[in-house]
């Protein structure tokens, strides 16, 4: 299976190995094991970072959710997303909304364009409240959970069953 897809989560496997979650256009959240990543002369070092957008082959597991990540070649790295702890602080804030709100396997193409834009939004400009509301209106919006009376964050807490903890120091940080 060829995918389009976020870097949002990843783990050691065993020694040699990570276990790496995307959120992609065509499967929604797949998780990959990458073999041999964590090796010095592996195809995938320097490639599996946060945040980065790629474009993945992977091969799909005989049993269980966890498939085989073949190849990835990286389109953008979002480097901006590193330059100060703010940047870092709203992306894994976005992430963990979509994570929250999402199914293993569970295409949702608009969640993942939602995300790049978000990500994309904040790789090149600095971290603000408007953007962070917009990202939480248009999430709200497309879930179908937005009501005029209360504002999308707290929906979307309410329908997920919390809002997610960064947000508040995120938003103390902005401001």
């Amino acid at each position: 299976m060829k995918a389009h897809g976020t870097l949002i989560r990843r783990f050691p496997l065993t020694e040699t190995s990570l276990i790496v979650h995307w959120c992609t256009h065509e499967a929604g959240i797949v998780k990959t094991v990458a073999k041999g990543a964590r090796r010095p002369k592996s195809p995938f070092a320097g490639r599996l970072d946060l945040f980065y957008l790629c474009e993945l082959e992977i091969h799909p597991a005989r049993e269980g959710d966890l498939h085989v990540l073949k190849e990835l070649t990286v389109t953008r790295p979002r480097l901006g997303l590193r330059r100060n702890y703010l940047q870092t602080l709203a992306a894994s804030y976005f992430v963990k909304w979509i994570d929250l709100v999402t199914e293993d396997g569970t295409p949702l193409p608009e969640l993942a364009d939602l995300l790049d834009r978000g990500l994309d939004y904040l790789d090149d400009h600095d971290a603000d409240g408007r953007a962070v509301r917009h990202f939480e209106k248009q999430l709200a919006g497309f879930l179908g959970v937005n009501t005029p009376d209360l504002e999308p964050h707290l929906c979307l807490g309410r329908a997920f069953g919390s809002v997610p903890p960064q947000r508040r120091e995120l938003m103390e940080r902005i401001t």
